[in-house]
């Protein structure tokens, strides 16, 4: 596997083994099916074997890796009934916070500011990362405790299906500002229904261009 990053500090071993790891996930670093083993990361990190297990059972959890037996832990590829459920589940999830979002009146200039970093944004993997970083925002702004919670708990998954979905695919980078602009503009309107149609909108476009590509011959995962 390649150089991560520095060393673990000796607070929170198996936190910090799995913070790292989760970055180069999330940076497109470590690829869908990139090999973790414990020889390397105590190597990486100069950790026990029991921290660098411990580490890659946190990002289980998540749902950014997974263990066979025989295969050992790889970064999550995301099959066709992972890539369904997610974007039912956030379907769900971004119709309510847009709703909520928008009947709070609220300033909505967090999103513009991440906005403009998108226009900045030098790589995908920047942009996704900005991407999420809105979509935090608009669930801030909601202000629904159990519903922030809910997005956090597959958040990291969310940011996977967003890398699969650009792998390939140039109109992201033409798009993602664009997109986001408009959410920032319908949530100012303050329309509940609008809100939740415009998000609606949003996460079709992602789903049917992660799925259309899967379609196509020999593709054996939505890598």
């Amino acid at each position: 596997m390649p150089p991560l990053a520095r060393p673990a500090s000796h607070r929170g071993l198996a936190g910090e083994v799995a913070d790292q790891v989760r970055t180069a996930i999330l940076a497109g670093e470590l690829g869908p099916g990139a090999p973790l083993k414990e020889a390397d990361l105590m190597a990486e990190f100069d950790v026990s074997r029991s921290s660098a297990r411990e580490g890659l059972l946190l990002l289980e959890g998540e749902g950014l890796v997974s263990s066979e037996l025989h295969r050992g832990t790889r970064v999550r590829a995301l099959e066709p009934e992972d890539v369904e459920e997610l974007y039912t589940l956030r379907a769900a999830l971004d119709g309510l916070a847009m709703r909520t979002a928008a009947k709070k009146g609220a300033s909505f200039d967090a999103l513009d500011a991440v906005v403009e970093e998108m226009r900045h944004a030098r790589t995908n993997a920047e942009r996704v990362a900005l991407d999420m970083k809105f979509h935090d925002a608009v669930y801030e702004v909601a202000g629904h405790r159990r519903l922030i919670e809910s997005w956090r708990a597959i958040r990291s998954q969310i940011h996977l299906f967003l890398l699969a979905r650009i792998d390939g695919d140039p109109t992201y980078r033409e798009l993602v500002v664009p997109e986001h602009l408009n959410l920032a503009a319908v949530l100012r309107v303050g329309d509940v229904e609008q809100a939740a149609s415009a998000a609606e909108e949003h996460l079709r476009g992602s789903y049917e261009k992660l799925v259309g590509r899967n379609d196509r011959p020999n593709r054996d995962s939505l890598d």
